[in-house]
C-alpha cells in the first residue's frame, strides 16, 4: 500500500509510537511522518507510507497552524505544563496589554530552542541533556510567525492561533510572550489543526485507524501534498523519459508541476527551467 494517511494523533502519543503501530496496520516497514509533534500535543500528523515516503523530505518545510493554550504567570523548565514548576508569578495582564504584546512576535523573530527538544548538538539530543541536569548554550535561530492571532483571553489564559515556518517551538513562544509580559508563562495545550495542505477535519483519529480492517481506505494519494503546483500531462514518449530519468524539452513556463501520464498516474514533481522539463523526485510505481 502506498499513500498518505492523515492521522489526528492523540495526547501522550509519540509521533515515532504512531508510525509503528502503523507499521502493523499497513503491514509495511516504509512508513514515515511529516512533523513531529511533542507528547502532550494532539493534532494533524500526516504519516507516509510505502512510496510515499519519498515525500517526506517535501513536507519537512511545509507551514504549520497550531492552536495553544498559554498559561502566564507559570514557569516551568519544559517551557510547558508537564514539566517542573521553576517560579510562579502574579499576574495583572488587561487583555489590551497582551493583544499589544503580540505584535511584537510576528514576522521573522529568532528564537531560541528549548533544551527538551530532539534537537541535536554535537550529535547529542538536547532532552537527553536536560534529563541529566545539563544545560548546553543553542544560538538562536530565524523562524517566521505568520499569523499570531488571540482566540481567547482570560486573564490567567490565551488561547492562540499561530500559523508559522518549520523550525517553530510554539513551547518557546509562549514561553517568551510570558518573559515580555513581565509575568512569565508557558504552554498548557497545543493542537496542530494545519500542517501543509491537510487539516484537522480530514484527520483520521489513531483509535479509528488501529481498529479498522480495511486501511487503505484512509490513504490519499501523494500528489495531495503538491497541490500548490499546477499540473501538466505528458505525452507517451514524455512520460517514458520521465521513468527513465531523463529530462526533455518543453515550452512550458518556468516552475514547478506535477508531471502525470496520459492514463493519470502521478509520474513526478517536475522542474522547467530554460525551456527543459527535469525531474525532481520520481513517484511512479517500479
Amino acid at each position: 500500500m502506498n499513500g498518505i494517511v492523515i492521522v489526528d494523533k492523540p495526547q501522550e502519543w509519540t509521533s515515532q509510537d504512531v508510525t509503528a503501530r502503523l507499521r502493523r496496520v499497513f503491514q509495511t516497514r516504509r512508513i514515515g511522518h511529516g512533523g513531529t509533534l511533542d507528547p502532550m500535543a494532539t493534532g494533524v500528523l500526516p504519516v507516509f507510507v510505502g512510496r510515499a515516503t519519498r515525500g517526506v523530505e517535501f513536507f519537512e518545510h511545509a507551514e504549520k497552524t497550531y492552536e495553544a493554550t498559554l498559561r502566564l504567570g507559570l514557569l516551568t523548565d519544559t517551557e510547558d505544563t508537564s514539566g517542573t514548576v521553576l517560579e510562579t508569578r502574579d499576574v495583572h495582564i488587561s487583555e489590551t496589554e497582551f493583544l499589544e504584546i503580540l505584535s511584537q512576535f510576528r514576522g521573522k523573530i529568532m528564537q531560541v530552542p528549548p533544551m527538551y527538544s530532539a534537537l541535536k548538538i554535537n550529535g547529542q539530543k538536547l532532552c537527553d541533556l536536560a534529563r541529566k541536569g545539563r544545560e548546553v548554550e543553542r544560538k538562536p535561530r530565524e523562524i517566521e510567525i505568520f499569523e499570531l492571532e488571540c482566540l481567547e483571553f482570560s486573564g490567567l489564559t490565551a488561547r492562540l492561533r499561530v500559523r508559522c515556518s518549520k523550525g517553530t517551538y510554539i513551547r518557546t513562544l509562549c514561553k517568551d510572550i510570558g518573559l515580555a509580559l513581565g509575568c512569565g508563562g508557558c504552554m498548557q495545550a497545543l493542537r496542530r489543526v494545519t500542517a501543509g495542505a491537510y487539516t484537522i477535519e480530514e484527520a483520521v483519529p489513531l483509535a479509528e485507524l488501529l481498529e479498522t480492517e480495511t486501511p487503505e481506505k484512509y490513504l490519499r494519494q501523494v500528489d495531495t501534498m503538491f497541490t500548490q503546483y499546477p499540473a501538466v500531462t505528458l505525452s507517451q514518449k514524455q512520460a517514458c523519459r520521465v521513468r527513465n530519468g531523463n529530462s526533455f524539452s518543453t515550452t512550458l513556463e518556468p516552475g514547478t508541476y506535477r508531471s502525470y501520464s496520459a492514463e493519470g498516474e502521478f509520474l513526478a514533481l517536475s522542474r522547467v527551467e530554460d525551456g527543459t522539463l527535469s525531474t525532481i523526485k520520481s513517484f511512479f510505481e517500479v
